[in-house]
C-alpha cells in the first residue's frame, strides 16, 4: 500500500491534484494540513477510567511522533479539525475495555513480573550509585503528572495485554485454505489489451479568462486560502551564558559534595544468577550441580524454569530482599543454600564482585560545579521572571514589564499557526507550545508568564490578527492558469476515451476503435496480482481497473504519462496449481500474523461491546485548552416509513 502510494504520487495525475496545493505553497507555504452526569473521567471503562492528564499525554505522545514525521508543529486545534481527539478517544476506549476485560477474567501480572518490568526502566535507577532510587522515579513520574501508583496500574494493563497476545499467537497457524483463496486470486493470470489516448487526440482548450480564473479559485477556495496570521510580541527568559559563568566557592563545594555523598558513593555490585526451585529437594539438586561446575543455564533447562541473571548490580536491584542478602553475603564463584526469598525458593551463584568505592572531592568536583552553576542560573532566570509579574501585575504592558526585568523583546514578523510566515518559511524561536498559546489569545492582549521547558520562561501578546483570505488573482495568476488548463484537458481527454470505449462495447474491435485516433493496440499477457507492477506500459489506475473488470469488460483509465488509455480483458486464467501449493506454504506464516490480527482486533471489539465504556470529548478538548463542541442542532424527525412485511425465508 505505501509503495503505491509513493508511484501515485509520482503520476501526473497526483501533479494536477496537488498543482492546487502548490499555488498555495508559492504564495505562502505548508498551510493547513492538520487542521446529566457529573464525571472526571475523558474516557471510564468499567473500573478503569482515563483522566484530563492521561489524555494530555497520549495527546502528547501522538504530536510528538507526528511533529518529527512531518517536520511542522501541530497545534491542538488542527487535531481536532483532522479528527485525531476523536481517534484517540476511540483508541484508549478500546484500550481499557479490553484491560477491564482481561481483569475480569483473572489474567493479571503477578508483583514479581511488575517488579522485572521496573528493573527494565533505567531512568529510575541513580547513574551514579546504580541503585534503585524510589525518589528519583517519583520525580520523574511527576514530570509527567504520573504516580507511582498510576503508572503501575499502567504498567499492570500493558502486560496483562501482552500475555493475552502472547497466548493468542502462540502455535496460532493458519489453516492452508485461508491461504489457498489468497494465492488463487493472487496467481490468477490475465490478458489485456490497450491503446493510448493522447493530447494528440483532442482540440486543446483555449487560455482561461479571468472571470474562469476567478470562479476556479472560488472553487478551490479551501486548497488556496491563506490562514490566518499574527504578529506577535514574545519575551523569553532563560539562562544566559554569562549566568553559567559565575565563581563557585570552595564553600559552596563542600556543602553540596556533604548533601550528595550518599548518593554519590558507587555501590558494591555483583554478577549473579538466580534459579528459581518448586520445593527443597529441587532447590538441593541445583545447588549440587552449580557446585559441581555445571552451567546454569543449562541446569535451569533440565528442571524447567527460567533463571534470573543480574549483570553488576546493586544489593538494591534485586527483586527479592531475602535473595538479595544471601547474595551479597557470598565470596566469587560461591554457590548459595536453598533460599527461601520473599518471591519464593531460589538458588544463586555469584559470578563476579567488584567493590564499591566512597567518592572524593576532586572526583566529583566537576560534576558538583556544574551543577552549582545551573542553579545559580536558574535562581538568576527566577529573580528576573520575578521582577517581570511584579511590573506585568502592577499594570505595565509587556514591554514595559521585559523592560523592567531587564529581558528583551522580539517582535515577530507575521506567523501563521503552523509557525510560518507568509513567504512559507520556518520563522525561529518559535514552538508548538508558544504558538498554541499566541493563537488563544484575542488581538491586542497578552499571555501571563508561562513555562516553556524547566527553567525557561516566555510571555507573548498578540499584536495584529491577519484574518485568513484568497490570495490575490495576479500573485497566483501563472500556475492557476496551467492547473486550469491541465483540468480542462484531461476533461477532454476523458470524454474521448468515454466515446471510444462505446465504440468497443458496441462490437468494434480495439484496433478499430484505435484506428480512429492513429493510436496502436498492445497486449499485456499472462499478468498476475503478484507480478503486475506499475511501469512504462501500464499505470496504476489501469492494472486496477484490468484486475477488477470481468472478462471481456471494456474499461478507461489514466495512462503512465499524461492521458487515457481504453483497455479490454480479453481472458482469465487460473494460475498454475504447483505455484499456488507453493505460495499457501511460502505464505502461511504472513496468514497466522493476519489471521493474529483479526483475532486481536474482534478480542478488543467484544470488550468494547461488553464493558460500558464512556468517552467526553469535550472533556478531552477542554484537557488540550480547546473550545467545547457546539451542540448538534435540532432537526424535525424524518416521516416514518410505512411497514413493510419481510418475505418468508
Amino acid at each position: 500500500m505505501i509503495t503505491a502510494f509513493r508511484n501515485f504520487a509520482k503520476s501526473w495525475v497526483a501533479a494536477i491534484l496537488i498543482g492546487l496545493l502548490v499555488i498555495s505553497f508559492a504564495v505562502f507555504g505548508m498551510s493547513d494540513v492538520l487542521q446529566g452526569q457529573i464525571s472526571s473521567s475523558v474516557v471510564k471503562a468499567g473500573g478503569r477510567s482515563f483522566n484530563d492528564q492521561d489524555f494530555r499525554r497520549e495527546y502528547d505522545q501522538w504530536r510528538q511522533n507526528a511533529e518529527q514525521q512531518m517536520g511542522q508543529p501541530i497545534t491542538p486545534q488542527m487535531a481536532a479539525e483532522n479528527g485525531v481527539i476523536a481517534g484517540l478517544l476511540e483508541q484508549v476506549a478500546t484500550r481499557l475495555a479490553l484491560a477491564e476485560t482481561l481483569d475480569r477474567m483473572g489474567l493479571r501480572p503477578g508483583d514479581s513480573l511488575v517488579a522485572d518490568q521496573l528493573r527494565q526502566i533505567p531512568a529510575f535507577f541513580d547513574p551514579i550509585s546504580g541503585r534503585f532510587d524510589k525518589n528519583l522515579m517519583e520525580q520523574r513520574l511527576g514530570e509527567t503528572n504520573l504516580t507511582s501508583d498510576r503508572f503501575i496500574a499502567l504498567l499492570e494493563d500493558e502486560i496483562a495485554q501482552q500475555h493475552f497476545a502472547s497466548g493468542l499467537v502462540s502455535g496460532l497457524r493458519a489453516p492452508r485454505a485461508y491461504g489457498a483463496l489468497a494465492a488463487m486470486v493472487d496467481l490468477e493470470e490475465r490478458d489485456i489489451g490497450f491503446f493510448q489516448v493522447g493530447v494528440s487526440s483532442v482540440e486543446a482548450p483555449s487560455a482561461p479568462t479571468d472571470a474562469q480564473l476567478q470562479a476556479f479559485m472560488e472553487e478551490n477556495a479551501a486548497q488556496l486560502r491563506l490562514p490566518e496570521f499574527r504578529v506577535l510580541s514574545l519575551v523569553r527568559f532563560a539562562p544566559r551564558p554569562e549566568d553559567l559563568q559565575t565563581a563557585v566557592s570552595q564553600a559552596e563545594l563542600q556543602e553540596r559534595f556533604d548533601f550528595r555523598r550518599d548518593t554519590l558513593a558507587r555501590p558494591e555490585t555483583r554478577t549473579l544468577i538466580q534459579i528459581p526451585a518448586r520445593d527443597q529437594a529441587t532447590a538441593a539438586r541445583i545447588a549440587q550441580r552449580l557446585r559441581q561446575g555445571e552451567d546454569p543455564n543449562a541446569v535451569a533447562q533440565d528442571i524447567g524454569v527460567e533463571p534470573v541473571a543480574y549483570d553488576q548490580r546493586p544489593r538494591s536491584a534485586i527483586a527479592d530482599r531475602k535473595v538479595a542478602e544471601a547474595a551479597f553475603a557470598l565470596a566469587e564463584g560461591a554457590v548459595s543454600n536453598p533460599i527461601e526469598g520473599d518471591l519464593g525458593l531460589a538458588v544463586v551463584k555469584v559470578t563476579a564482585i567488584t567493590p564499591g568505592r566512597e567518592p572524593t572531592l576532586e572526583d566529583v568536583r566537576p560534576m558538583l560545579e556544574a551543577e552549582i552553576r545551573r542553579d545559580q542560573a536558574a535562581e538568576k532566570v527566577y529573580e528576573r521572571t520575578q521582577a517581570y509579574e511584579e511590573a506585568h501585575v502592577g499594570g505595565a504592558t509587556l514591554a514595559e514589564a521585559a523592560q523592567a526585568a531587564g529581558a528583551t523583546v522580539i517582535t515577530l514578523p507575521a506567523v501563521s499557526e503552523q509557525g510560518r510566515d507568509q513567504e512559507g518559511q520556518p520563522v525561529q524561536g518559535l514552538t508548538p507550545r508558544i504558538l498554541e498559546t499566541a493563537f488563544a489569545l484575542a488581538e491586542g492582549t497578552e499571555s501571563d508568564l508561562t513555562e516553556l521547558t524547566e527553567g525557561q520562561y516566555f510571555a507573548v501578546r498578540a499584536e495584529r490578527v491577519i484574518a485568513p483570505a484568497l490570495p490575490a488573482l495576479d500573485e497566483v495568476r501563472p500556475l492557476l492558469t496551467q492547473v486550469w488548463m491541465q483540468r480542462e484537458m484531461l476533461r477532454r481527454l476523458e470524454a474521448k476515451a468515454a466515446e471510444l470505449a462505446e465504440l468497443v462495447r458496441g462490437g468494434q474491435t480495439l484496433e478499430a476503435a484505435a484506428n480512429t485516433i492513429g493510436a496502436r493496440v498492445t497486449r499485456a499477457t499472462g499478468l498476475s496480482r503478484t507480478t503486475a507492477r506499475p511501469g512504462e506500459r501500464l499505470s496504476e489506475d489501469a492494472l486496477a481497473q484490468a484486475f477488477g473488470a470481468e472478462p471481456q469488460a471494456v474499461f478507461t483509465a489514466r495512462d503512465v504519462s499524461f492521458g487515457m488509455v481504453v483497455g479490454k480483458l480479453e481472458a482469465v486464467r487460473p494460475g498454475d496449481v504447483t505455484q499456488v501449493a507453493q505460495a499457501v506454504e511460502a505464505g502461511r506464516g504472513q496468514a497466522s500474523m493476519a489471521l493474529f490480527r483479526d483475532m486481536a482486533e474482534a478480542s478488543s471489539l467484544a470488550a468494547r461491546d461488553k464493558v460500558k465504556v464512556r468517552t467526553d470529548e469535550n472533556r478531552a478538548r477542554a484537557a488540550l485548552g480547546l473550545e467545547p463542541l457546539a451542540p448538534a442542532a435540532k432537526t424535525a424527525p424524518a416521516p416514518k416509513a410505512p411497514a413493510t412485511k419481510e418475505p418468508a425465508k
